[in-house]
């Protein structure tokens, strides 16, 4: 059970891009959960009921726990339970009917265009790891991928002008790619795929399999650093960063949502608060007031 949390804090830092500090609460309020469900005996995810969920948020009802450090452990636990359905770990969610709170919803962290060309210019084209570390960050940005897609890109799935990308539910769509991002793949497959006896994938690590999510992530945490960018970024912010300036540069935004692979528009229309956030930050901080 443990390997499946470890796995879930995973996926939330390097693919939905959360905050180390809102990764470290989510781990306590899953781990204290599963606490509560070893003392029940419980020792299968399969195993959970609806019942221990509510069991254990009455637990910390009990215990003096504030509303917020509740309805945060609710979302935790539900995520994680989405995270176990999608995963074929469980084949029903313990948490699916439980009313999540209405809770506000933060504002993606955005580069700036000058901290995108810092973060691209960062990895070292000399070295074997820097070309593949650069084909990758702009694959990420030039199309907007999730890092699970560009972990599970093929050979086969990039031409000089589109990328074939398997989303979400194995649904496969068609994305363009930048003339910048092509040349950094080519320069990968010319320096680093010549000696590897992996066939199918794409990007591989370097012992020779294809590359993981976990090790995307935490080359994007290097990169930034190295370019001295001080958000807390993941790989997702690339893909965040990569629609928000699409849509400041007047793309209609159902484009974007096809590129992105969003099946619902919803989704895809947070951008434009983003977008509107950007221009009240500029307005801010330009704007002649007396």
């Amino acid at each position: 059970m443990q390997r499946w949390i470890e796995d879930f804090l995973s996926y939330l830092g390097s693919e939905r891009g959360l905050a180390h500090n809102t990764l470290i609460s989510y781990q306590r309020d899953i781990e204290m959960f599963f606490a509560l469900l070893k003392d029940k005996g419980i020792l299968s995810w399969e195993k959970v009921a609806e019942e221990e969920v509510i069991a254990f948020l009455s637990t910390l009802k009990q215990q003096a726990y504030a509303t917020s450090s509740i309805c945060r452990a609710l979302v935790a636990i539900k995520m994680f339970f989405k995270f176990l359905k999608r995963e074929r770990v469980i084949a029903k969610d313990a948490a699916l009917h439980l009313d999540s709170p209405k809770m506000w919803q933060l504002i993606p962290e955005v580069l700036t265009i000058a901290e995108v060309d810092a973060l691209l210019k960062a990895p070292d084209v000399s070295t074997l790891v820097g070309t593949r570390d650069k084909a990758m960050l702009q694959l990420i940005y030039a199309s907007g991928l999730r890092v699970s897609e560009v972990c599970g890109l093929n050979l086969q799935d990039v031409d000089d002008q589109i990328v074939r990308v398997k989303g979400k539910g194995g649904k496969e769509r068609i994305v363009p790619v930048a003339k910048t991002a092509v040349e950094a793949v080519d320069a990968y497959l010319i320096q680093y795929r010549q000696n590897c006896d992996e066939q199918t994938a794409l990007f591989v690590s370097e012992k020779g399999k294809r590359i993981d999510r976990t090790a995307v992530w935490k080359r994007v945490k290097f990169y930034a650093k190295a370019a001295g960018i001080s958000k807390e970024i993941s790989p997702h912010t690339l893909r965040h960063s990569f629609a928000t300036h699409l849509l400041e540069n007047g793309a209609d935004l159902r484009v974007i949502q096809e590129m992105l692979g969003h099946s619902n528009i919803a989704t895809t229309d947070r951008y434009t608060h983003i977008s509107q956030k950007h221009l009240s930050d500029a307005f801010e901080a330009f704007h002649p007031r007396p």
